[in-house]
């Protein structure tokens, strides 16, 4: 065997490279039921990935959830027993209202306060919208 064939059967033993189209990826929380609690592991990350004040994430899910929540060093623990499937959609609802552009879809968006209005501007394309859930 020569140098092209051994390459060659190197390549089919390689698994298939799946490109992302995007470099933002919505975090998913990871935790396990606890007694009549949810526990999340990693809201940490979550926070640092979405780039929002923990606060106000924190202020959106108890709202959303509809349960009480308190923040123990890096542990979310949420006052009931709630699906991940449910928390995690309630995080993708969070990202889509206050995280992406509306326009170009990107998370580059920052927060400001236009008056009574809370507008989220985008730093990709410039783009700004009104941010119409109240947090």
């Amino acid at each position: 065997m020569d140098y092209l064939d051994l390459l060659k059967e190197a390549k089919e033993i390689l698994p298939d490279v799946q490109e992302t189209e995007s470099r933002f990826e919505i975090p998913t929380a990871k935790g396990h039921i606890q007694g009549n609690k949810t526990v999340i592991t990693n809201f940490p990350q979550i926070v640092d990935t979405l780039r929002r004040p923990k606060e106000q994430i924190l202020k959106f899910l108890q709202r959303e959830l509809a349960a009480p929540i308190i923040l123990e060093g890096t542990r979310l623990i949420l006052g009931r027993k709630i699906s991940s499937k449910i928390i995690n959609g309630k995080i993708e609802l969070y990202c889509k209202e206050f995280v992406l552009c509306k326009e170009c879809g990107k998370p580059d968006t920052k927060l400001i306060k236009e008056g009574r209005v809370l507008m989220a501007k985008c730093a990709a394309c410039g783009a700004k919208h009104p941010i119409k859930s109240k947090i």
